[in-house]
């Protein structure tokens, strides 16, 4: 079994670390780390999924992490990235965005011991606790006389946007490091915590709550950070067609995810198991060498999308989001497929498929009302083309009585062309 530090290498997570020490205190277990979200949104994305995919193997080893909700860094935004100044939040936006993101990370957790039967240790905190009692003069105190102007000027989080004649930086956004650095420090101090894990875009903000710890208790604390992941192409991983691939459910759908990941490109496949699994080296190459045999059926894809909308949503919802996938890209019979699912299933199905209430339309009206057509009179020249299908038989009658069509008496499946779906429900 591979140690902590060859575990995060083989598996392509590891990028920058201040000491090799720390993979060595931490395989022991027993230990406390923190993991950082911002909360300028009211959901994490697949990307931080790959930086808590990490914190995850951390906790495996028995560790503590404690999961920081970055409100107070918030009310400024983070600059890393960014050309100019982020909108501020409201408290009430905040407030929001905090408990949305604190409930994903209890559900993604429990969905992980689950998979791996093995119990992870957590708690979830906001920084805005440990700043709110702090007024100018405590902070430049506590913190500000710790840390150089000169060393948080040669940190790229600053540098870009101090030497670039076209970018500006605001003081509010120069010392977000120093609030980054405090958290750290209160962790330490109060809850003996002694490592940060992340993105390596927060690299600056981890050295800050190092160099704070050493000039203040004279300690040692450490930082760990991920690889920016991108695919074989160079693309940017967690982006798609519709931007940001969301954890939150309503924002992107477990079958969107699913989706995203049944795209894959083959010579990503062994990369994002290993980011995205549990698995051993040998159980990824045999479902490598499985997918390599037939690469056009999509198996190692199938795995690995199954995989990933386990862990962020749950097994049923890996489950349903695999037969709607088969049902819109599949071979089987579709009807008897739709016939075949639970009640919940079905509803899952008509959510993400879409679906209209049968209300005594004609056909024409039927089409319509389903989204498939915008008029009759494309719903006409559709017709004539051979394009309009019911339960899978193709309509040439523009006055066809489909009431006595319905099956179980519960649905209709609607169908423009070779894959435009509806369903209509009684």
């Amino acid at each position: 079994m591979k140690n902590l530090r060859q575990d995060l290498e083989n598996r392509g997570f590891l990028h920058q670390f201040t000491h090799e020490k720390v993979f060595d205190i931490f395989e022991k277990g027993g230990n406390k780390f923190y993991f950082w979200v911002d909360c300028s949104a009211d959901s994490m994305t697949i990307g931080n999924f790959v930086a808590l995919m990490m914190a995850i193997h951390f906790m495996l080893r028995g560790n503590k992490c404690y999961l920081l909700v970055g409100w107070a860094t918030s009310t400024i935004g983070n600059p890393s990235g960014k050309d100019g100044e982020r909108p501020i939040l409201t408290p009430e936006d905040l407030a929001v965005n905090q408990a949305w993101i604190a409930a994903q990370f209890q559900r993604l957790t429990d969905n992980i011991s689950s998979i791996t039967g093995k119990k992870l240790e957590y708690e979830i905190v906001n920084n805005y606790d440990f700043h709110k009692d702090m007024n100018v003069l405590d902070y430049l105190r506590e913190v500000g006389r710790y840390i150089t102007v000169n060393w948080m000027i040669s940190k790229d989080i600053v540098k870009k946007r101090i030497t670039d004649p076209d970018k500006y930086i605001s003081y509010a956004e120069f010392s977000y490091m120093l609030i980054m650095g405090y958290d750290y420090y209160h962790l330490y101090k109060h809850e003996w915590v002694t490592l940060e894990v992340g993105g390596s875009d927060e690299w600056d903000g981890i050295l800050a709550g190092i160099e704070l710890v050493s000039k203040k208790d004279g300690k040692e604390v450490y930082g760990v950070t991920n690889k920016l992941i991108s695919d074989a192409n160079g693309k940017k991983f967690g982006k798609s067609e519709w931007n940001a691939v969301w954890l939150d459910e309503t924002k992107t759908s477990p079958y969107e995810v699913y989706q995203y990941f049944i795209n894959t490109l083959d010579a990503d496949i062994e990369k994002y198991l290993k980011l995205f699994s549990f698995m051993s080296d040998e159980e990824i190459s045999a479902i490598v060498s499985e997918h390599e045999k037939a690469p056009e059926k999509r198996y190692g894809q199938k795995v690995l999308a199954k995989l990933v909308v386990e862990m962020v949503h749950g097994k049923h919802q890996a489950e349903v989001s695999e037969k709607i996938s088969e049902f819109l890209f599949g071979q089987q019979d579709k009807v008897q497929l739709l016939q075949k699912l639970s009640e919940d299933e079905f509803e899952l199905f008509c959510n993400e498929i879409g679906s209209v209430i049968y209300t005594d339309q004609n056909l024409f009206e039927m089409f319509i009302e389903s989204g498939l057509e915008n008029s009759g009179g494309t719903a006409r020249q559709s017709l004539s083309n051979g394009a309009l299908y019911i339960n899978e038989q193709k309509i040439t009658d523009g006055h066809y009585d489909f009431s006595s069509d319905l099956i179980d008496g519960k649905f209709l499946l609607l169908r423009k062309g070779k894959k435009n779906y509806r369903i209509v429900k009684k």
